[in-house]
């Protein structure tokens, strides 16, 4: 039986150029918000840890800055709609596995006419002093690494008899999901981690090139 090719689609970095938690931390500037970044890319702390306590440096007044910041300053990265299109005349499932905050994802991501239950973010909670991340989406019994919005979790919920995995990312969110699919497209910190454990992956630059290699009748691992 031919597998159904999944796509599992990291949202920072990825879908958009820019980081846009980062961007909104370098743009706010909260004090120690730089020293929780070095930490979560180092795996000193937890993604949600680290993540969590950014925004609780940030007060919630500052709600229509924050959100209206995210928005204005992202960037699509090219192809991207070009992708989707693809991935609905091929029957391609395309899920966006994002470790991002539902205040700009799902603004973001509106133009595409994505289900909402392909969207898989963190939530946020303004009602507070400070602004609060909140998790919809933790890890299930088979991960310890306190990802707040579990990727594994997610690919696991996809049997591997009836799915080719597919994930596309950037970074260390995505790092341990690469582990689990049949092909890895990566780029930044994502190539650097999966050259350490000599895992193989594909790098891109844009959507094209993904759709590119997706198209070859080559088989699309390296």
């Amino acid at each position: 039986m031919n597998r159904q090719r999944i796509i599992f689609c990291d949202f920072d970095g990825t879908i958009t150029v820019n980081d846009n938690i980062v961007a909104i931390m370098k743009h706010f500037k909260p004090e120690g918000w730089d020293k929780l970044v070095e930490q979560v890319l180092s795996k000193q702390i937890s993604i949600s840890e680290g993540v969590g306590a950014m925004f609780a440096l940030l007060p919630s007044s500052r709600q229509k800055e924050v959100v209206d910041y995210a928005i204005s300053n992202a960037v699509i990265r090219p192809g991207f709609r070009e992708l989707l299109d693809y991935c609905r005349e091929q029957d391609v499932k395309f899920l966006v596995t994002s470790g991002g905050i539902d205040f700009f994802v799902y603004p973001l991501l509106a133009p595409f006419s994505i289900p909402q239950e392909n969207i898989y973010c963190n939530g946020s909670d303004f009602t507070g002093e400070r602004i609060r991340i909140v998790w919809p989406h933790p890890c299930d019994e088979q991960c310890h690494n306190e990802c707040g919005m579990c990727k594994t979790t997610i690919i696991r919920s996809y049997p591997s008899d009836r799915y080719e995995k597919i994930l596309i990312g950037d970074s260390v969110t995505d790092f341990e999901g690469a582990k689990l699919v049949d092909t890895v497209f990566a780029r930044s910190h994502l190539i650097d981690m999966c050259k350490e454990i000599g895992l193989p992956y594909h790098p891109f630059n844009d959507f094209y090139d993904i759709i590119d290699k997706l198209q070859s009748k080559e088989a699309i691992r390296p």
